[in-house]
């Protein structure tokens, strides 16, 4: 990474905010003042406003997904980036992405309708009497986490041990963001991901004995087919999956249930308007999106809003405060269920939006609309959230609810 001290004036780190409100208005200050700005503390260079936010993204020639070398390097963290199409660029990218992207078309997506909601349905049988209940733990993990599975072809009584790794893999109480980690960090991961890789070798020696109509044999017949696809990269794509594949699923659903609480006059206009909820689910994406920020590297020396970036520079987009830009977003703080245009940047945007996107907004309504219909009242009276730097989401929410 090259050195900006010629570039800018060092400051001392500003404190960093530790509540989503807080981080909300970090966010409107710097968009007012300081939109694009170096932040020695995360060793990055930090944009805030919804044009810049949208040009970092949609640019991958000057802005690279790829951040090089700059996390500590480690055999077994080495493969699992062999499949993390989502930051590679360029033809591996694409040849990556193309191939895991046959799991994730429209049609069959929408084929899923009928399992996600029979999974929904026997996840809320199994709170069905009590009283109260944790959303996270009850419905909003075990559904993606599950649907993820079930892509996979992981067999059911495994699937604990996604939630074991996800959780080691995501350290979400991170004050810190720096997007390029430390070694001690990154030392604390490997256990969980060498056990991951011993688990995933054996999968995909069962997928080349006994192939199944799942994402995992597609991924072998793949390799096999025409030599693209090592063990190492489908392990790597797996893992991905795992991870964001269930994670922001699991923070959008919360979103969504705190979100119509904190608004019951959306949540009531949605139990008598059940088509409006594509649009609310749109909504709570943009009010409370599950990622604060991205990463990106800039492939040259850039100017972004009158800031020289140099080459090699690191670049945090932060989402969050692009979804709230009062520049792109009319009453950008109101959350308004019916808002047209609504194009919030949560899923990224351009040649790396997330290939999930419509499989996360497909569980969430599938999920609010049968919550609906079980409970007449949903009210949150308890929650935990993760620290907002790192994720935008509950870790637990608490509810308690009325038939």
């Amino acid at each position: 990474m090259s050195t900006t001290d010629d570039v800018i004036e060092r400051t001392s780190p500003e404190p960093l905010p530790s509540t989503p409100a807080e981080l909300l208005e970090w966010c409107r200050t710097h968009r007012a003042d300081n939109p694009v700005h170096y932040d020695e503390r995360q060793r990055s260079w930090q944009v805030f406003r919804y044009v810049d936010v949208a040009e970092v993204l949609g640019d991958p020639a000057r802005y690279l997904a790829d951040l090089g070398d700059l996390r500590p390097s480690n055999p077994e963290l080495d493969l699992m980036q062999r499949g993390n199409f989502v930051n590679m660029d360029g033809p591996r990218h694409r040849m990556l992405r193309g191939l895991v992207s046959q799991a994730f078309t429209s049609k069959v997506v929408t084929a899923l309708t009928p399992k996600i909601t029979t999974l929904t349905g026997e996840l809320l049988d199994a709170v069905a009497d009590r009283e109260s209940f944790d959303l996270v733990d009850a419905l909003a993990y075990p559904l993606p986490v599950t649907v993820v599975s079930e892509l996979l072809g992981v067999p059911a009584e495994d699937r604990p041990l996604f939630r074991r790794w996800a959780e080691q893999l995501f350290p979400f109480n991170e004050e810190d963001s720096n997007v390029a980690g430390t070694q001690d960090a990154m030392d604390a991961l490997i256990p969980a991901v060498r056990e991951m890789i011993e688990y995933f070798r054996a999968q995909l020696d069962r997928r080349r004995a006994r192939p199944a109509d799942d994402l995992t044999t597609r991924l072998v017949e793949a390799e096999t087919a025409a030599d693209k696809l090592t063990d190492d990269d489908i392990i790597g794509v797996i893992t991905l999956l795992l991870t964001a594949g269930h994670v922001t699923t699991t923070a959008l659903l919360g979103n969504a249930v705190l979100t119509l609480h904190e608004h019951p006059e959306a949540a009531a206009r949605l139990r008598t308007d059940r088509d409006a909820l594509p649009s609310a689910v749109d909504e709570v994406l943009r009010y409370r999106p599950s990622l604060p920020w991205l990463t990106r590297r800039t492939a040259t020396e850039v100017t972004l809003a009158g800031q020289v970036i140099p080459a090699g520079d690191v670049i945090m987009p932060w989402l969050v405060s692009a979804n709230r830009d009062e520049a792109k977003f009319r009453d950008p703080d109101v959350f308004d269920i019916g808002r047209r245009p609504n194009q919030y940047l949560s899923f990224g945007h351009g040649i790396h939006y997330c290939l999930g996107a419509p499989l996360a907004k497909l569980e969430t309504r599938i999920a609010l609309g049968l919550l609906f219909d079980r409970y007449r009242e949903i009210a949150v009276v308890d929650d935990e959230f993760h620290h907002p730097f790192a994720m935008g989401g509950a870790k637990s929410l608490s509810v308690a609810v009325v038939r």
